[in-house]
């Protein structure tokens, strides 16, 4: 026979049932954090061994891009000494022009992300001081 009253026992049945719920719900918010952690290894992992893979041997690269408008857009791709100017909108891409490629020393067309940030700050800083001496009387 128990010493403890029907009240108590009430109450520490319902006590171990909610520390076996709280269990239960660590033990599913850790598995939880376990999967999401295998999700960004492996995504790290395709970086990391993607990367060489697409760089070695291939002789494409993109000179230069720019918006036309929300999803079409014009690059300008080197193959093999060739410059191609291509029309890229969803589910298509044109070629526009074709022409040899410049030497090695000439830049490619400047886009608005080259250069670092500071040189593209001192473009700005320099061309508002233009236009500020040249507006006074």
């Amino acid at each position: 026979m128990s010493t403890l009253p029907a009240a108590t026992q009430a109450v520490s049945g319902a006590e171990s049932e909610a520390l076996l719920g709280m269990a239960a719900l660590g033990k599913t918010g850790l598995a939880l954090l376990l999967v999401i952690a295998l999700i960004l290894l492996c995504s790290w992992l395709l970086r990391r061994l993607s990367a060489g893979q697409r760089l070695a041997g291939q002789p494409l690269k993109v000179r230069g891009s720019t918006m036309l408008g929300p999803r079409e857009r014009v690059v300008i791709v080197e193959v093999a000494g060739t410059w191609l100017v291509l029309g890229v909108a969803p589910g298509q891409v044109s070629k526009l022009h074709e022409l040899p490629a410049p030497p090695d020393e000439a830049t490619p067309p400047a886009t608005a992300l080259d250069g670092s940030f500071a040189e593209r700050l001192s473009q700005a800083l320099r061309h508002n001081l233009r236009r500020t001496v040249s507006r006074q009387p």
